[in-house]
């Protein structure tokens, strides 16, 4: 039984580059809240934040950037080395993680929550969890993985994988494996079929009754806006293909992938048709748009804020503390609805935490447009 009353509890573990955030996405998409611990580790070490003096003390200057701020790679490249570098970096972190997750958790609207740490076996947190799921991946699959998404050369890739504990060590603490070497389709399945042995009366790809209604579809003026399913990824990849006219499109396939990162709000008319698409993230507390389609014929003005009033309520159930929009072309222009809806346009330095503008940097370049606005002025781990 979970240490917070009324929620269910699914700890997410496995080694670097074993695909654990797909999972934990896949988990939201079915209802879960998701916490990545790793990121509010990151966050423990902001500029004033708790952990940070107690690092610089330990490790020394050698560690900042020129503008103060730790440098992680600095601070990895040495604790990666040292075991006993990396357990005193452990002891000051992970007790502020454990604080920063209590927070989420009690806060969170969602009987299930989905709490994701690469350490997680290790720490107290195991204890407070109702299940145990592990991902697994083959080596040439973390290998490649490091190399594309870490731009990490070989010996840095293997040095990392190298100073874990093998994937078979926590696999027999796991309730639930998932083996993640193989495609988003094929994870989805796992993950659907050991979310209905936790929750039997689960269909497909709906959520639990017992854990809500279904998030949901909201009507306005003869549009309708609702969570996107896996299984429409079809008809996403031929929307978006519509719009672009001869232009070579996403197909289903990398819809598919995405689903793995994003979720999709579709907007439609009464007859079922997509007339709008608007794709969105939440990491570390940040929600992120990144994709808006809308038809031609659709009123701007109209259409854009009903999606991203939709777009921020499942945001601040989600806990976030700002949202971030990266538009271009006709959306670009007007900056005066963005206004009307609260958005300040930036770029990432205007960002005042670190955390947003990491996320913001992530995504953002020079033939987009950032518009961003605060969604709650209490922050995690915010600095003292």
């Amino acid at each position: 039984m979970s240490a917070w009353p009324g929620k269910f509890v699914i700890g997410l573990t496995g080694n670097i580059a074993t695909g654990k955030s797909v999972v934990r996405k896949m988990l939201e998409h079915v209802g879960a809240f998701g916490i990545d611990a790793d990121a509010l580790s990151h966050r423990a070490l902001e500029v004033g934040a708790p952990g940070y003096q107690r690092t610089v003390d330990a490790f020394g200057v050698y560690i900042l950037k020129g503008s103060g701020e730790i440098d992680r790679q600095k601070l990895g490249q040495l604790v990666f080395a040292d075991p006993s570098a990396l357990k005193m970096l452990e002891s000051i972190v992970h007790p502020i993680v454990r604080q920063g997750v209590d927070h989420l958790v009690r806060k969170s609207k969602s009987p299930v929550v989905v709490i994701e740490a690469i350490k997680l076996l290790e720490s107290p947190l195991k204890d407070s969890c109702d299940v145990i799921w592990v991902t697994t991946a083959s080596e040439a699959t973390q290998l490649a993985r490091l190399k594309k998404h870490r731009s990490m050369d070989e010996a840095a890739a293997r040095q990392r994988m190298d100073n874990q504990s093998a994937q078979s060590q926590k696999i027999l603490a796991a309730d639930t494996v998932i083996d993640n070497s193989g495609t988003i389709e094929e994870t989805w399945e796992q993950v659907k079929e050991a979310w209905k042995d936790i929750f039997p009366e689960a269909a497909g790809e709906t959520v639990p009754t017992r854990l809500g209604q279904e998030p949901g579809t909201r009507s306005q003026g003869g549009l309708i806006v609702g969570r996107a399913r896996p299984r429409q990824a079809g008809d996403i990849a031929r929307f978006m293909a519509s719009l672009n006219g001869a232009q070579e499109g996403l197909t289903r396939a990398e819809i598919m992938d995405s689903f793995g990162d994003k979720a999709y709000l579709l907007l439609s008319d009464e007859a079922g048709a997509m007339r709008g698409l608007l794709g969105w993230k939440v990491e570390n507390l940040v929600a992120r748009v990144e994709d808006i389609f809308l038809a031609a014929d659709l009123n701007n003005s109209e259409a854009l804020p009903f999606l991203m009033e939709e777009v921020e309520r499942a945001s601040r159930d989600l806990q976030c503390e700002i949202a971030l929009v990266f538009v271009d072309g006709e959306l670009a222009k007007h900056k005066d609805l963005w206004m009307v809806l609260g958005y300040e346009q930036g770029a990432p330095k205007d960002l005042s935490v670190g955390a947003w503008q990491e996320a913001a940097l992530e995504h953002y370049s020079d033939q987009s447009m950032m518009f961003f606005k605060q969604l709650r002025a209490d922050r995690v781990l915010r600095p003292i």
